[in-house]
């Protein structure tokens, strides 16, 4: 009894973390981001594929759906857009489709927990 109580704890407690929204918020100054992004003209040169989702609930997981909030408050990841690859933690490129989305580089996967 106490194992399965646990079991289901410790599946209730890391689907909460798996499917927590991926929010953003763009920041106008670095020291104000978690994250700083730069944006890659190229699928090929991108850590991330990020598609914008339309709403908070699509936005689950560490999969590059990202959802935008109006308010920093509301998100989970201040975010700041350089205007060089150099001083970013993240490169990223849009996506037009959902299905493009995923991580092309997982060594920065930690960066988005």
């Amino acid at each position: 009894m106490k194992t399965t109580v646990l079991s289901l704890f410790f599946f209730i407690f890391c689907s909460h973390f798996s499917l927590t929204a991926q929010t953003f918020y763009s920041v106008n100054y670095k020291s104000d981001a978690k994250v700083k992004v730069f944006v890659a003209n190229y699928k090929s040169d991108a850590d991330l594929v990020v598609y914008k989702c339309s709403y908070k609930s699509d936005a689950t997981g560490n999969d590059g759906l990202w959802f935008f909030t109006n308010y920093k408050s509301d998100a989970k990841f201040p975010i700041y857009f350089c205007d060089y690859k150099s001083d970013a933690d993240l490169v990223i490129f849009f996506a037009d489709y959902k299905s493009d989305a995923g991580w092309k580089n997982q060594s920065k996967k930690h960066l988005l927990y």
